[in-house]
C-alpha cells in the first residue's frame, strides 16, 4: 500500500494511481487538499500546523500534482479528485475523518460531498464556489478594477498566461506575479513571507493549462448542496477577488445545518492573512461536531 518513503512523506497507492502523502501530529484525521490545480501541499506551508496538537493533519498532492504519479490525463478530473479521497481515506485505513479543502480544494471537498454522502464526517469549504458562474465573472470584474493600477497588468496578464504556462518555473513565476491578487491588501509585506514559507513546491504546469482552459474543473453542483447532511463550515474572505464572499454566503442558505466564517480582513488567502481566527475557526468547528 505504501510504495515510497522518505523524510518528508511517501506515496500511498490508491488503485490506479499513487497520491503523495505528508503527515503531521496525532488524534483525528484531517484530509488537507490544497489550490491550483498545479501546486502541492506546500500551499499550506505550515499555516495549519498549530492543529497537530489534536489532529492528524494529512497534507495530499492531489492527483497529478506535485509529487503525486502522473496517471493518464484523461483522469485528471475534479469528479475523479473528489472519488480519490474516498480511496485514500481506505487506503489509509481512516474510519472517521474530515476534509478541509481550500481554492481549488474547496471544488473538490465540495464535489466530495455530494458524490459521497456520509463518507467524510466533516467537509470544510474554505474559498470555494458552489458553480462556475461565480467563479471567472467574478474574477474578471475583480481584474478590470484591480488596484493599485501599477499591478493591474502584471496580474492581469498571469491570469491569461494559466493557459500557456510550461516550466515548473514558468508556473513559480506566474504564481509570484498573482499573490496580490489574492491579498485584501496587494502590497502587504506577509506576501513575501508566504513565499518563503511555502518555498519548495512542485509545480505542476501541465494540469494548471487543463484546469485553466475548461473551467477549472466546472464545478456544478449548486443544485445539490441540499443533499449534503453532514457538518459542513464554509469559510470565506470577506474581499476575495477569486471566490467571492457571495458565493459562499450561496453554499451557506442551502446546506441544511452550514456554518458560515467569514473574514472580514481577508481576500482569498485567508489562512495566511487572519490565521490565528482561521485555526481557531477550524478547531472550534472539529471540536463541535467530532
Amino acid at each position: 500500500m505504501q510504495a515510497m518513503y522518505n523524510a518528508e512523506g511517501n506515496l500511498i497507492n490508491i488503485g490506479d494511481t499513487s497520491l503523495y502523502v505528508v503527515q503531521r501530529g496525532q488524534g483525528y484525521p484531517l484530509i488537507l487538499l490544497h489550490g491550483g490545480p498545479g501546486l502541492d501541499h506546500h500551499m499550506f506551508a505550515d499555516y495549519l500546523d498549530a492543529l497537530a496538537d489534536d489532529y492528524r493533519l494529512i497534507l495530499v498532492d492531489q492527483r497529478a500534482n506535485g509529487r503525486s504519479d502522473r496517471p493518464p490525463q484523461q483522469t485528471w478530473t475534479l469528479q475523479q479528485n473528489a472519488k480519490d479521497v474516498v480511496l485514500l481515506a481506505k487506503a489509509m485505513g481512516l474510519n472517521k475523518y474530515a476534509v478541509l479543502g481550500h481554492s481549488y480544494g474547496a471544488f473538490v471537498t465540495l464535489q466530495n460531498a455530494v458524490d459521497f454522502p456520509g463518507e467524510a464526517a466533516q467537509s470544510i469549504i474554505s474559498s470555494g464556489v458552489p458553480a462556475s458562474r461565480f467563479l471567472m465573472p467574478h474574477v474578471n470584474k475583480e481584474l478590470a478594477n484591480f488596484e493599485p493600477e501599477s499591478l493591474r497588468k502584471q496580474v492581469t496578464d498571469s491570469w491569461a498566461r494559466e493557459q500557456h504556462v510550461q516550466t515548473p518555473q514558468e508556473l513559480a513565476a506566474l504564481l509570484s506575479a498573482q499573490q496580490p491578487f489574492h491579498f485584501a491588501n496587494p502590497l502587504d509585506p506577509r506576501i513575501a513571507d508566504y513565499e518563503k514559507r511555502s518555498a519548495g513546491m512542485v509545480c505542476s504546469p501541465e494540469v494548471l493549462r487543463k484546469f485553466s482552459a475548461q473551467d477549472y474543473g466546472g464545478i456544478e453542483v449548486e443544485d445539490r448542496l441540499h443533499e449534503i447532511h453532514h457538518a459542513t463550515l464554509i469559510l470565506a474572505g470577506r474581499h476575495d477577488r477569486t471566490c467571492s464572499a457571495e458565493a459562499s454566503q450561496f453554499m451557506a442558505a442551502r446546506i441544511p445545518s452550514a456554518q458560515l466564517v467569514v473574514f472580514e480582513n481577508s481576500a482569498h488567502m485567508t489562512f495566511v492573512e487572519e490565521n490565528e481566527l482561521y485555526v481557531k475557526a477550524v478547531r472550534a468547528f472539529l471540536r463541535r461536531d467530532q
